[in-house]
C-alpha cells in the first residue's frame, strides 16, 4: 500500500458516503448514533485534514499559491496533497452539516421523509441542501427549546 492522494481519496469518499447513507436510510440505528450521529465520522475526516495541511505547509509547497485571490486558490490546488485537503475539507463540513441538519430535524419533529432531500442536496451541493433545509424548519419547531440532548437519544 502506497499513500498517495489518489489512494487516500479512494478511501475518504466510501467513508463519507457510509455516513450520508445511515443519514438517510438508518437514522436511528445504534451504529448511525455510533459513527456518525456521534461526530466521530467528521473527526477522523478532520483528523485526515488536519495532518494533510500541516504536511503541506511544511512542505516545500508551502509558498505555492494561498487564499488571497482565485488565481492563488487555484495555484494552491495545483498540489494534489493540498487538492486532498480542500476535499477532505468539503466532505468533513459537508457531513457536519448534514449531521446538524438530522439531529435539529429531529428535535424540531421534522418528518424524515421531508429530511431527506434535505440531506441528499447538502451531499451533493452543500449549500443548497442547508438553503432547503432552512426553509423546511421554518414550519416545523418553531418553539423547541435549544436542548439538543433529547435529539441524540
Amino acid at each position: 500500500m502506497h499513500l498517495t492522494p489518489a489512494f487516500l481519496f479512494s478511501v475518504a469518499n466510501p467513508l463519507a458516503l457510509l455516513g450520508w447513507a445511515l443519514l438517510v436510510l438508518a437514522p436511528r440505528w445504534r451504529l448511525t448514533q455510533a459513527v456518525v450521529l456521534s461526530g466521530a465520522l467528521p473527526l477522523l475526516l478532520a483528523g485526515a485534514y488536519a495532518l494533510l495541511i500541516g504536511s503541506h505547509y511544511l512542505s516545500p509547497q508551502a509558498g505555492q499559491g494561498g487564499f488571497s485571490s482565485l488565481t492563488e486558490v487555484a495555484a494552491l490546488f495545483q498540489d494534489p496533497w493540498a487538492l486532498l485537503a480542500g476535499w477532505l475539507h468539503y466532505l468533513c463540513f459537508d457531513l457536519s452539516l448534514g449531521i446538524w441538519e438530522s439531529l435539529d430535524a429531529r428535535r424540531r419533529g421534522v418528518p424524515h421523509w421531508l429530511l431527506v432531500p434535505c440531506l441528499l442536496l447538502t451531499f451533493l451541493f452543500g449549500p443548497v441542501g442547508l438553503l432547503l433545509y432552512s426553509l423546511v424548519r421554518r414550519f416545523y419547531g418553531r418553539h423547541v427549546s435549544d436542548s439538543v440532548s433529547g435529539a441524540t437519544r
